[in-house]
């Protein structure tokens, strides 16, 4: 299964949640997305859900020597989760990753100030939770979205997302009450290669579709 774009993704996402909606799984929703990428799809789902829309800002850590290599991920003011097996095969420790955990947790705090604009966290005790990506492949920033949420005792966690690796879903659904995914093929090398159009989002992307359909 290939996608247009975001939007298309996210409309085809957002009938699937739909039908589990009309079924009774998915009561009292509120949908936050992952950014950038997961903004737009998510924005469909809030849209067909008539749920509430807001962000969950994730870094991913990477190898010192190798920034797209990711050995963890952390969310918030969190302790960093971070992947024990690739730290291992590098001959790295946590401790070697302080720097580049500092640096990502600047980032982290610059996205959630920027997009949130003052507005506090939501509420998500006893609500159910949609977290949503465009997309996933290994599951180490979701998983560390997933934690997060976790902590705050929602009624039920879902994670949802147009494609992923089969093992990445496999990873998600140790962590979340239930993954919804429309697609999860062989051979699955990353995100972008599903998709049509997979031009990355801006900041001034991701406020726009928040704008109006933030959280309540």
């Amino acid at each position: 299964m290939r996608f247009r774009d975001r939007r298309q993704a996210g409309h085809e996402l957002a009938e699937r949640l739909r039908a589990r909606q009309s079924e009774g799984a998915l009561p009292d929703p509120v949908v936050l997305a992952l950014p950038r990428g997961g903004v737009a799809v998510a924005q469909e789902v809030a849209r067909a859900l008539d749920a509430p829309l807001d962000v969950l800002v994730v870094r991913k850590i990477g190898a010192p020597f190798h920034e797209e290599y990711g050995v963890g991920a952390m969310a918030g003011d969190e302790v960093p989760l971070f992947d024990l097996d690739a730290l291992g095969r590098l001959g790295l420790s946590e401790e070697d990753l302080a720097p580049v955990v500092e640096r990502e947790r600047t980032e982290l705090r610059r996205r959630e100030a920027l997009y949130r604009q003052g507005r506090p966290a939501p509420e998500l005790e006893d609500r159910t939770v949609i977290v949503v990506d465009d997309g996933l492949a290994t599951g180490s920033t979701a998983r560390a979205a997933l934690r997060s949420v976790r902590r705050q005792n929602p009624a039920r966690l879902v994670f949802a997302a147009p494609v992923a690796a089969p093992e990445g879903a496999a990873l998600m659904r140790r962590e979340a009450d239930e993954v919804v995914c429309l697609s999860e093929p062989a051979g699955f090398m990353a995100v972008g290669q599903w998709y049509d159009d997979f031009e990355q989002l801006t900041d001034d992307d991701v406020l726009t579709a928040l704008r109006g359909t933030t959280a309540r």
